[in-house]
């Protein structure tokens, strides 16, 4: 499941992922907040926290991950995810020099730390 976290500021998209994550998931919050930020930003943030109840993605998540990824790749100004899943810090990793922008990964604890490095 995704959320929208309402509190940054309005050129951030901040999201919660818990439990199984699908691509309608996706398709009914992640891409639409993405896209509706980017109506009035030219370039926004990406906050993407994994909750430590967080299971897995569907493959049309990651799927849907992909190609929203490819789809808005420079409109990211910074990326901050958040989890302490160790295939996922590894996996971020390992594709972020893909990424035009910063990326950095912060543990569930330093959740905090993370807000503001994304707001910063």
């Amino acid at each position: 499941m995704l959320e929208i976290m309402e509190d940054m500021p309005e050129n951030i998209v901040s999201v919660r992922a818990s439990g199984t994550v699908t691509g309608e998931d996706y398709e009914k919050v992640l891409i639409p907040g993405i896209e509706d930020k980017l109506t009035k930003n030219d370039k926004i943030r990406l906050l993407y926290m994994l909750s430590p109840d967080f299971s897995g993605f569907t493959a049309g998540a990651m799927w849907d991950d992909a190609k929203v990824g490819i789809k808005h790749l420079t409109a990211f100004e910074k990326v901050a995810v958040v989890t302490d899943v160790h295939w996922i810090v590894n996996a971020i990793k390992f594709f972020s020099f893909i990424m035009p922008c910063p990326v950095k990964i912060f543990g569930i604890a330093k959740l905090s730390e993370a807000k503001e490095w994304i707001i910063g």
